[in-house]
């Protein structure tokens, strides 16, 4: 742990640069309140242990060489103390997707000391929500910083018309890397054994991370957690003459379907597990190949094929024609329930919702975001924050923000963007590298099928694919919201982490 006096110090650095920075720029942006790095000490009962640990939040500078400040990164660190060494325990940097979102989802949804209490089964309490100790947190065996994008949180471009610097895929992997390399200079950890988990969007990050810090700092890694992952973006985008989605998505419409009880009576009574190996080789047969012959598709093949989309989709054969055997995940998450006026969520098919306009094609909000969890942890992190953490600033906390958009993808213009490369480069750079995956059978934003495709492409030599480990859970985009998923994730934590 580091002392007050050197605390102090890199705060009076924070400060002298930031103060430096606004009255340059007071013509161009709103004088800003920078946060410099505050302590403060706390213990926690995790395991029937307890641990004794510093939380650290507040902004560190990124600066150019000539020492201009490009932007004020806001970080959240817990450091386990009266343990071992900090300098050798494992250190993970976590952060969540988007792009746009804050690192507030994994932070207080599974990893970090305090938890946003839900129902069971993931479903909110009453607003104003509740804030518990986490009793399944990975404090006990990794030190946690939780790193907040620009934009994002509290961080911002220290020149508001700036900030568009930052908003791209390049540019993000170039400024969160500078942060990670900052983090481990200014508090002593280049020693320690260093892990990246992201979320969504936030797996691209870690992915293309993992080569980026190599590449540029020399810094290997021992571990990548890729929860609810998209490293190929083709696998995604239900755009016309793509026919991966349609195929990478089917297994996840079947779960969603088994859940609701909208399967026949054979399907539903099989556990889920053997219904999805029972799709995925249809996937990866008949329905692959009906799909590449296109219209020369006819008479009692495409007949046959029919039948079996709406066997394992819950839909009927006419609105599978009107698809042409190709159903868009917005319009699933419509048709699946409308017999009986609701929609599912797209983040979790589990949720429903009423549907607003019985005849709309898409859905007018998903039932798995809103009303589960954007109230309760958005009221949540600000309150902890200042109250508990004592933050003070004037900025807001973006917890999901639109302001990163347009995003800038033209690193991968004509093509999709598809980080899988830079992965599988990571791990033959470095063969102690190891990747966990992790997949939400209900997530129909990120679905495991496509997951499996990914890797399944991913090029890597035979002597390095047990590197790469998959685990399942029966939730969504966001497993750990439900109480049991997140007592699962903790245990196949511990032994990724051993």
């Amino acid at each position: 742990m580091r002392s007050l006096k050197s605390l102090l110090i890199f705060a009076s650095f924070v400060i002298s640069i930031g103060s430096a920075s606004a009255a340059d720029s007071t013509s161009k942006t709103t004088p800003q309140i920078i946060q410099p790095p505050v302590t403060t000490r706390h213990e926690i009962t995790i395991g029937g242990q307890r641990v004794q640990y510093d939380a650290t939040a507040g902004h560190l500078s990124l600066t150019q060489e000539d020492g201009t400040e490009r932007a004020r990164i806001f970080f959240i660190a817990y450091t386990r103390t009266g343990t071992t060494d900090p300098a050798t325990r494992p250190l993970t940097f976590s952060f969540n997707g988007g792009p746009g979102s804050s690192s507030v989802w994994l932070h207080m949804g599974v990893l970090g000391p305090r938890r946003v209490l839900l129902k069971d089964d993931g479903n909110a309490l009453p607003p104003p929500g509740k804030l518990v100790d986490n009793d399944q947190s990975w404090l006990d065996m990794t030190d946690l910083v939780f790193i907040d994008p620009v934009s994002t949180g509290y961080s911002r471009a220290a020149v508001g018309d700036k900030a568009k610097d930052f908003h791209g895929y390049n540019q993000d992997i170039e400024s969160v890397g500078d942060f990670i390399r900052r983090y481990v200079s200014e508090y002593k950890r280049w020693a320690s054994p260093k892990y990246l988990i992201g979320e969504s969007y936030g797996t691209t990050r870690a992915s293309g991370l993992s080569a980026h810090l190599q590449q540029r700092y020399g810094m290997f890694l021992n571990g990548v957690i890729l929860v609810s992952a998209v490293l190929n973006f083709q696998t995604l985008d239900f755009a016309e003459g793509n026919d991966l989605p349609p195929n990478l998505f089917l297994p996840s419409y079947t779960a969603a379907a088994w859940y609701h009880k909208k399967l026949g009576a054979d399907l539903q009574a099989k556990p889920l597990a053997d219904v999805l190996n029972e799709v995925r080789a249809f996937a990866t047969g008949d329905y692959t190949v009906a799909l590449m012959k296109g219209d020369a598709l006819q008479g009692t093949e495409r007949t046959a094929v029919v039948e079996k989309l709406a066997r394992y989709t819950g839909l009927s054969t006419q609105y599978i024609e009107a698809t042409d055997l190709r159903v868009v995940i917005y319009r699933f998450c419509q048709e699946l329930l409308r017999s009986s006026g609701r929609v599912i969520g797209r983040f979790d098919g589990r949720y429903t919702n009423p549907q607003v306009n019985p005849l709309s094609e898409y859905m007018e909000n998903d039932p798995s975001y809103a009303p589960a969890v954007q109230g309760s942890y958005s009221t949540l992190v600000n309150d902890y924050l200042s109250r508990e953490l004592n933050v003070r600033t004037n900025l807001p906390y973006e917890v999901l923000t639109g302001r990163v958009h347009p995003w800038d993808y033209s690193n991968a213009q004509n093509e999709y963007l598809n980080v899988a490369p830079r992965l599988r480069d990571a791990i033959v750079m470095n063969p102690d590298l190891r990747i966990w995956v992790l997949n939400g059978y209900y997530d129909l934003a990120t679905p495991f099928f496509a997951t499996e495709h990914t890797f399944r492409h991913l090029g890597l030599p035979s002597s390095l694919r047990p590197n790469i480990d998959m685990t399942y859970y029966e939730g969504g985009h966001m497993m750990y919201l439900i109480k049991s998923e997140l007592v699962k994730m903790k245990e196949d934590a511990k032994k990724f982490y051993r």
